[in-house]
């Protein structure tokens, strides 16, 4: 069974044809966040460490709606515009992990990504039993 979700009271408006978050079974598919105002939708240009800490808070947002949260994770991919930016990325995205097993990772050099930000972040999480 599949189940698309997408936030309630356009709460980070999608500003493409996609939906928030599939569960599918016993698994979550989060749509790669990017730093966007959740009221809003527009990304919001500043310091690694502003756009970062945004990408998490709306991931947060996406797992809290689906009933999960990154205790939850078992995949997380990372894409960053420069790798000079890597060693804060994991510094910000680990606080949100905090003492949890650390889900498997990958991270990925790009040119661009939508809306020109810096960073963005999807996860898979594991739903079952």
């Amino acid at each position: 069974m599949l189940e698309f979700m997408t936030l309630p009271n356009n709460l980070l408006p999608p500003v493409a044809p996609y939906s928030h978050a599939v569960r599918a079974g016993d698994f979550l598919f989060v749509t790669g966040q990017l730093a966007e105002d959740p009221a809003t939708g527009e990304v919001v240009k500043g310091s690694i460490e502003d756009q970062t800490r945004r990408v998490m808070d709306n991931l947060a947002l996406v797992l809290d709606h689906a009933g999960s949260g990154f205790n939850k994770v078992v995949m997380a991919r990372v894409f960053v515009t420069d790798f000079r930016y890597y060693e804060t990325v994991n510094a910000i995205y680990q606080s949100y992990f905090g003492d949890a097993p650390q889900p498997s990772r990958t991270t990925v050099g790009v040119t661009a990504l939508a809306g020109y930000g810096d960073v963005e972040i999807d996860l898979i999480a594991y739903c079952g039993e």
